[in-house]
């Protein structure tokens, strides 16, 4: 199958690669980091088929340093029992760290972080959300954030998350706890960089309330990533803070 066959059946998945350059305090010499970030879907393309296979080689081919997981099965039903982020540690030669949810169809489901950096330190943040009733289905929300160090010594921190789906003030919330994990970093002295499916617009309040505190890795006008096959707008995005430690060189 080629690359663009790929990207139909895969849909919005890749929905966001940057190149950065990251400098750590007076630093001249920046070091170059790529970053994608993926919602997975549990694996499942839009031609209906579960292959992992086929999501690591589209994420080897965009040659990460870091890679932001959204919607992962780890020995779900759905999905024949796969753990996923351990069979796309495999696949890739990566490392991996999965921040569970939500519990479905006997095993967990939620977002996972694959590096290939020396991991220092992983936490795993629930985020507020509505619990569901018989009239709206809901799901509980997280964040993953691991800790880093680069190629060059560099200590990095890196966030994987997602978004509620259907209820904007959960956006709104979860936008906002999000900006509250790193209150009392007030020196900014680790650079960190944000990657998620965040389920709002450009232009919502969710992305509005970020932008408080992050900066878009993508300052152009964004592509969009949704819905899967033809899409309008965009939901997906990488941010970075502090400003100052940051330079974007390309992204797609």
């Amino acid at each position: 199958m080629n690359k663009q066959n790929i990207t139909q059946v895969l849909g919005r998945f890749v929905a966001a690669y940057v190149v950065l350059a990251v400098f750590i305090g007076q630093c001249s010499a920046g070091e170059t980091i790529r970053v994608l970030c993926y919602n997975i879907h549990y694996g499942q393309g839009t031609d209906g088929k579960y292959d992992v296979e086929r999501l690591a080689n589209v994420i080897k081919a965009s040659k990460p340093d870091l890679v932001a997981l959204q919607e992962v099965d780890v020995g779900v039903k759905r999905s024949g029992r796969v753990h996923e982020a351990q069979r796309l540690a495999e696949l890739t030669g990566m490392a991996v760290r999965f921040g569970p949810t939500q519990h479905y169809e006997g095993g967990p489901f939620g977002n996972a972080v694959l590096t290939r950096f020396d991991i220092l330190d992983v936490a795993i943040h629930p985020l507020p959300y509505t619990e569901a009733t018989p009239e709206r289905t809901t799901y509980p929300r997280g964040a993953i954030v691991v800790t880093v160090r680069t190629t060059a010594g560099q200590k990095l921190r890196f966030i994987s998350t997602h978004f509620q789906h259907n209820v904007p003030e959960d956006r709104v919330a979860e936008a906002h706890a999000i900006n509250d994990l790193f209150a009392d970093d007030h020196d900014n002295s680790t650079p960190t960089i944000l990657a998620g499916d965040m389920n709002a617009q450009p232009e919502k309040k969710p992305i509005r309330v970020l932008l408080e505190k992050w900066m878009l890795a993508i300052e152009s006008p964004p592509v969009p990533s949704a819905p899967s096959t033809n899409p309008r707008s965009r939901i997906d995005y990488i941010f970075r803070r502090p400003i100052e430690n940051f330079r974007l060189i390309s992204h797609e």
